[in-house]
C-alpha cells in the first residue's frame, strides 16, 4: 500500500509517494512538529494520557467513512467542542490545509484497515455512534 507524502519547505510542496512505513514515519513526524502531541498520543502504549483523545481511538472512530480526511483536516484547523468531552480542541490555524489532511491521513490509517465507504455520520454533536465511550475518551 502506497500513501501520499508532502514534503513541505520553504513554501514549496512536492506530492511524493512512498511505502506505507515510510509514511507512518512522516506522519508522527509531522504530528511532533505541528505539537499535536502535546495533547495527543498515538495510542494507550505511549504512557500517561493526555487532554485529546488518542490518534488510533479518533481513527476506529471515523473508519470505513470517505468523508473522514476533509472532516478531521477541518476540525484541526477550526478547532472543535464537545465531540470529546468537556475540553475543547483550540483551532490549529498555523497548520496549512494540505498538512491538516495529510495529518488527517495519516490518523486514519491508524485504525489498521485502509478501506473507506459508508461510515457513521460525520455530525459528532448529534450521531451516537460517534459519541464518546465513557469519560475517559476527552
Amino acid at each position: 500500500m502506497y500513501f501520499r507524502i508532502a514534503v513541505l519547505g520553504m513554501g514549496l510542496s512536492l506530492a511524493v509517494y512512498a511505502p506505507a512505513g515510510a509514511a507512518q514515519t512522516v506522519g508522527i513526524g509531522l504530528a511532533q512538529a505541528n505539537n499535536c502531541v502535546a495533547c495527543h498520543r498515538v495510542d494507550d502504549t505511549e504512557g500517561r494520557k493526555r487532554l485529546g483523545p488518542d490518534f488510533e481511538v479518533v481513527a476506529k472512530r471515523y473508519q470505513g467513512n470517505a468523508a473522514a480526511i476533509s472532516h478531521l483536516a477541518t476540525k484541526i484547523r477550526n478547532g472543535s467542542r464537545g465531540a470529546w468531552g468537556a475540553v475543547p480542541m483550540p483551532a490549529q490555524s498555523h497548520v496549512s490545509q494540505e498538512g491538516a489532511e495529510l495529518l488527517a491521513a495519516w490518523v486514519l490509517s491508524l485504525a489498521g484497515d485502509a478501506s473507506v465507504g459508508s461510515g457513521p455520520n460525520l455530525d459528532d454533536s448529534s450521531s451516537p455512534a460517534l459519541q464518546p465511550q465513557g469519560s475517559n475518551n476527552q
